[in-house]
Protein backbone atom coordinates (compact mmCIF):
# COMPACT_ATOMS: atom_id res chain seq x y z
CA UNK A 1 0.00 0.00 0.00
CA UNK A 2 1.31 3.12 -1.02
CA UNK A 3 0.75 6.77 -0.05
CA UNK A 4 -0.41 9.69 -1.46
CA UNK A 5 0.16 13.68 -0.31
CA UNK A 6 -2.12 15.82 -2.10
CA UNK A 7 -1.25 19.68 -1.23
CA UNK A 8 -3.29 22.47 -1.81
CA UNK A 9 -1.08 25.68 -3.46
CA UNK A 10 -1.38 28.76 -1.79
CA UNK A 11 -0.71 29.30 1.42
CA UNK A 12 0.40 25.74 1.57
CA UNK A 13 3.13 25.08 -0.86
CA UNK A 14 3.66 29.12 -0.52
CA UNK A 15 3.48 30.91 2.21
CA UNK A 16 1.02 33.42 0.61
CA UNK A 17 -1.90 33.64 -2.33
CA UNK A 18 -0.14 34.32 -5.97
CA UNK A 19 -3.06 35.72 -7.35
CA UNK A 20 -2.86 38.76 -5.01
CA UNK A 21 0.80 38.60 -5.14
CA UNK A 22 0.67 39.20 -9.17
CA UNK A 23 -1.90 41.62 -8.93
CA UNK A 24 -0.04 43.68 -5.69
CA UNK A 25 3.26 43.64 -7.89
CA UNK A 26 1.86 44.52 -11.05
CA UNK A 27 0.61 47.25 -10.00
CA UNK A 28 -3.01 46.59 -10.84
CA UNK A 29 -4.61 46.52 -7.21
CA UNK A 30 -6.72 49.21 -7.84
CA UNK A 31 -7.86 48.43 -11.32
CA UNK A 32 -8.64 44.25 -9.43
CA UNK A 33 -10.95 46.35 -6.94
CA UNK A 34 -12.71 48.41 -9.21
CA UNK A 35 -13.60 44.98 -10.78
CA UNK A 36 -13.95 42.56 -7.94
CA UNK A 37 -17.85 43.36 -7.03
CA UNK A 38 -18.94 42.99 -10.66
CA UNK A 39 -17.09 39.62 -12.22
CA UNK A 40 -16.18 35.95 -10.85
CA UNK A 41 -12.93 35.44 -9.32
CA UNK A 42 -10.99 33.77 -12.48
CA UNK A 43 -12.79 35.75 -15.15
CA UNK A 44 -11.20 38.75 -13.23
CA UNK A 45 -7.95 37.13 -12.93
CA UNK A 46 -8.30 36.77 -17.08
CA UNK A 47 -9.48 40.52 -17.33
CA UNK A 48 -6.67 41.82 -14.97
CA UNK A 49 -4.27 39.40 -17.16
CA UNK A 50 -5.80 41.24 -20.22
CA UNK A 51 -5.03 45.05 -18.92
CA UNK A 52 -1.36 44.18 -17.83
CA UNK A 53 -0.89 43.07 -20.88
CA UNK A 54 -2.21 46.57 -22.86
CA UNK A 55 -0.35 48.49 -20.15
CA UNK A 56 3.18 46.50 -21.33
CA UNK A 57 3.83 43.95 -18.96
CA UNK A 58 5.25 40.54 -20.13
CA UNK A 59 4.68 37.12 -19.43
CA UNK A 60 8.19 36.95 -18.49
CA UNK A 61 7.36 40.28 -15.75
CA UNK A 62 4.40 38.04 -14.52
CA UNK A 63 6.66 35.13 -14.05
CA UNK A 64 9.73 36.84 -12.52
CA UNK A 65 7.36 38.24 -9.63
CA UNK A 66 6.28 34.81 -9.66
CA UNK A 67 10.06 33.76 -8.93
CA UNK A 68 9.81 36.31 -5.80
CA UNK A 69 7.23 34.50 -4.01
CA UNK A 70 8.31 33.22 -0.69
CA UNK A 71 8.86 29.17 -0.77
CA UNK A 72 9.75 28.20 2.67
CA UNK A 73 13.00 25.77 1.99
CA UNK A 74 11.62 23.02 4.76
CA UNK A 75 8.75 22.60 2.16
CA UNK A 76 10.98 22.10 -0.82
CA UNK A 77 13.19 19.46 1.59
CA UNK A 78 9.60 17.52 2.36
CA UNK A 79 8.30 17.55 -1.11
CA UNK A 80 12.02 16.19 -2.75
CA UNK A 81 12.05 13.50 0.14
CA UNK A 82 8.80 12.23 -0.04
CA UNK A 83 9.13 11.96 -4.04
CA UNK A 84 12.71 10.18 -3.87
CA UNK A 85 10.79 7.45 -1.55
CA UNK A 86 8.09 6.93 -4.23
CA UNK A 87 4.98 8.78 -2.54
CA UNK A 88 2.76 9.74 -5.40
CA UNK A 89 2.41 13.84 -5.16
CA UNK A 90 -0.25 15.83 -6.62
CA UNK A 91 -1.43 19.02 -6.35
CA UNK A 92 -5.16 20.68 -6.31
CA UNK A 93 -5.21 23.94 -6.31
CA UNK A 94 -7.58 27.26 -7.19
CA UNK A 95 -4.38 29.10 -8.57
CA UNK A 96 -4.10 28.23 -12.16
CA UNK A 97 -1.44 26.49 -13.96
CA UNK A 98 1.31 28.66 -15.47
CA UNK A 99 1.41 30.52 -11.95
CA UNK A 100 1.64 26.78 -10.12
CA UNK A 101 4.25 25.42 -13.06
CA UNK A 102 6.27 28.78 -12.54
CA UNK A 103 7.22 28.50 -9.36
CA UNK A 104 7.40 24.86 -8.88
CA UNK A 105 9.86 25.20 -11.83
CA UNK A 106 12.00 27.76 -10.28
CA UNK A 107 12.58 25.83 -6.91
CA UNK A 108 13.07 22.55 -9.09
CA UNK A 109 9.88 20.45 -7.36
CA UNK A 110 7.73 20.77 -10.93
CA UNK A 111 8.60 17.40 -11.62
CA UNK A 112 7.84 15.58 -7.97
CA UNK A 113 4.52 16.04 -8.89
CA UNK A 114 2.54 13.17 -10.70
CA UNK A 115 -0.38 15.83 -11.59
CA UNK A 116 -1.66 19.00 -10.64
CA UNK A 117 -5.48 19.58 -11.08
CA UNK A 118 -6.04 23.84 -11.05
CA UNK A 119 -7.58 26.49 -13.14
CA UNK A 120 -6.20 25.95 -16.75
CA UNK A 121 -4.15 28.97 -18.42
CA UNK A 122 -1.96 29.62 -21.72
CA UNK A 123 -0.03 32.17 -23.42
CA UNK A 124 -2.36 32.75 -26.59
CA UNK A 125 -0.77 34.51 -29.82
CA UNK A 126 -0.54 37.92 -28.61
CA UNK A 127 1.15 37.02 -25.46
CA UNK A 128 -1.85 37.43 -22.97
CA UNK A 129 -2.22 35.34 -20.26
CA UNK A 130 -5.31 33.51 -20.06
CA UNK A 131 -7.08 32.16 -17.04
CA UNK A 132 -9.66 29.96 -17.38
CA UNK A 133 -11.81 28.13 -14.93
CA UNK A 134 -11.55 24.29 -13.82
CA UNK A 135 -15.62 23.71 -13.78
CA UNK A 136 -17.26 25.97 -15.98
CA UNK A 137 -21.22 26.74 -16.36
CA UNK A 138 -22.10 24.24 -19.11
CA UNK A 139 -21.00 21.57 -16.31
CA UNK A 140 -21.41 23.11 -13.42
CA UNK A 141 -20.04 20.55 -10.52
CA UNK A 142 -23.37 21.13 -8.09
CA UNK A 143 -21.64 21.15 -4.71
CA UNK A 144 -22.54 23.73 -2.30
CA UNK A 145 -19.49 23.91 -0.45
CA UNK A 146 -17.57 25.22 -3.21
CA UNK A 147 -16.65 28.17 -4.92
CA UNK A 148 -18.10 27.66 -8.70
CA UNK A 149 -15.74 27.38 -10.27
CA UNK A 150 -13.51 24.61 -8.83
CA UNK A 151 -15.06 21.65 -6.52
CA UNK A 152 -11.97 19.87 -4.69
CA UNK A 153 -13.89 17.26 -3.80
CA UNK A 154 -15.02 16.23 -7.04
CA UNK A 155 -11.43 16.23 -7.95
CA UNK A 156 -10.28 13.95 -5.36
CA UNK A 157 -13.34 11.58 -5.69
CA UNK A 158 -11.44 11.02 -9.44
CA UNK A 159 -8.11 11.01 -8.16
CA UNK A 160 -9.23 8.48 -5.64
CA UNK A 161 -11.66 6.03 -7.60
CA UNK A 162 -8.88 4.59 -10.02
CA UNK A 163 -5.80 4.48 -7.32
CA UNK A 164 -8.34 2.38 -5.44
CA UNK A 165 -8.52 -0.11 -8.32
CA UNK A 166 -5.01 -0.25 -8.51
CA UNK A 167 -4.63 -0.62 -4.76
CA UNK A 168 -5.59 2.04 -2.04
CA UNK A 169 -3.16 4.15 -1.31
CA UNK A 170 -3.33 6.37 1.89
CA UNK A 171 -3.45 9.73 1.63
CA UNK A 172 -2.67 12.72 3.15
CA UNK A 173 -3.98 15.90 2.39
CA UNK A 174 -2.92 19.60 3.27
CA UNK A 175 -4.71 22.68 3.13
CA UNK A 176 -5.94 26.05 4.68
CA UNK A 177 -8.57 27.31 3.09
CA UNK A 178 -12.23 26.66 2.64
CA UNK A 179 -12.04 25.17 -0.79
CA UNK A 180 -10.46 22.85 1.17
CA UNK A 181 -12.98 21.56 3.72
CA UNK A 182 -14.81 19.22 1.33
CA UNK A 183 -12.08 17.06 -0.03
CA UNK A 184 -11.55 16.71 3.17
CA UNK A 185 -14.74 14.81 3.79
CA UNK A 186 -13.76 12.55 0.96
CA UNK A 187 -11.03 11.16 3.17
CA UNK A 188 -11.56 8.26 5.35
CA UNK A 189 -10.51 7.05 8.31
CA UNK A 190 -6.97 5.47 7.10
CA UNK A 191 -6.33 9.21 5.86
CA UNK A 192 -4.87 12.13 7.35
CA UNK A 193 -5.76 15.96 6.92
CA UNK A 194 -3.07 18.64 7.37
CA UNK A 195 -5.29 22.25 7.75
CA UNK A 196 -2.93 25.10 8.25
CA UNK A 197 -3.88 26.01 11.85
CA UNK A 198 -5.97 29.06 12.37
CA UNK A 199 -7.19 29.14 8.83
CA UNK A 200 -10.43 28.51 7.49
CA UNK A 201 -10.46 24.87 7.30
CA UNK A 202 -9.05 24.02 10.78
CA UNK A 203 -11.84 26.32 11.79
CA UNK A 204 -14.52 23.98 10.03
CA UNK A 205 -13.08 21.24 10.94
CA UNK A 206 -13.34 21.75 14.64
CA UNK A 207 -16.42 22.77 14.19
CA UNK A 208 -17.83 19.71 11.99
CA UNK A 209 -15.66 16.66 13.47
CA UNK A 210 -18.35 14.26 13.38
CA UNK A 211 -18.26 14.78 9.67
CA UNK A 212 -14.50 14.38 8.88
CA UNK A 213 -13.06 10.67 9.01
CA UNK A 214 -9.19 11.25 8.40
CA UNK A 215 -6.90 11.85 11.47
CA UNK A 216 -5.94 15.68 11.85
CA UNK A 217 -2.97 16.96 12.63
CA UNK A 218 -2.57 21.17 12.44
CA UNK A 219 0.37 22.66 11.19
CA UNK A 220 1.62 26.34 11.40
CA UNK A 221 4.64 26.14 9.01
CA UNK A 222 6.92 24.75 6.70
CA UNK A 223 8.93 22.94 9.01
CA UNK A 224 6.29 21.79 10.97
CA UNK A 225 5.22 20.33 7.53
CA UNK A 226 8.28 18.61 7.42
CA UNK A 227 8.21 16.72 10.72
CA UNK A 228 4.50 15.78 10.43
CA UNK A 229 4.97 14.88 7.06
CA UNK A 230 7.84 12.21 8.20
CA UNK A 231 6.13 11.08 10.93
CA UNK A 232 2.92 10.24 8.99
CA UNK A 233 4.32 8.85 5.92
CA UNK A 234 7.10 6.54 8.32
CA UNK A 235 4.34 5.26 10.63
CA UNK A 236 5.62 7.65 13.70
CA UNK A 237 2.24 8.92 14.03
CA UNK A 238 3.12 10.16 17.65
CA UNK A 239 -0.57 11.98 17.96
CA UNK A 240 -1.62 8.68 17.71
CA UNK A 241 1.14 6.31 18.74
CA UNK A 242 0.45 4.44 15.81
CA UNK A 243 3.85 2.49 15.11
CA UNK A 244 3.05 0.94 11.88
CA UNK A 245 3.97 2.23 8.95
CA UNK A 246 1.69 3.69 5.80
CA UNK A 247 3.34 2.28 3.33
CA UNK A 248 6.41 -0.19 2.45
CA UNK A 249 6.81 1.82 -0.76
CA UNK A 250 6.97 5.21 0.94
CA UNK A 251 8.96 5.33 3.81
CA UNK A 252 11.01 8.11 5.11
CA UNK A 253 13.70 6.95 7.18
CA UNK A 254 15.17 10.17 7.75
CA UNK A 255 14.04 13.22 6.43
CA UNK A 256 16.87 16.18 5.63
CA UNK A 257 16.16 18.95 7.26
CA UNK A 258 17.41 21.93 5.12
CA UNK A 259 18.60 25.51 5.82
CA UNK A 260 17.27 28.63 5.40
CA UNK A 261 -7.68 32.37 3.64
CA UNK A 262 -7.63 30.93 0.67
CA UNK A 263 -8.99 27.88 -1.60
Amino acid sequence: MGVMVIFDFDRTIIESDSDNWVVTQLGASSLFDLLRPSLPWNSLMDRVMTELHLKGKSIDNIANSLKEMFLDPHIVSAIKSAYSLGCDLRVVSDANLFFIETILKHHGIFECFTEIYTNPSFVDEEGKLRIMSFHNSISPHGCALCPPNMCKGKIIEKIISPVNAEGRKNIIYLGDGKGDYCPSLKLCKEDYVMPRDKYPLSVLISDNTDLVKATVHRWSNGEEIERILSELISGRDQANNNSQSLSGECKLEALPVSSEEGF
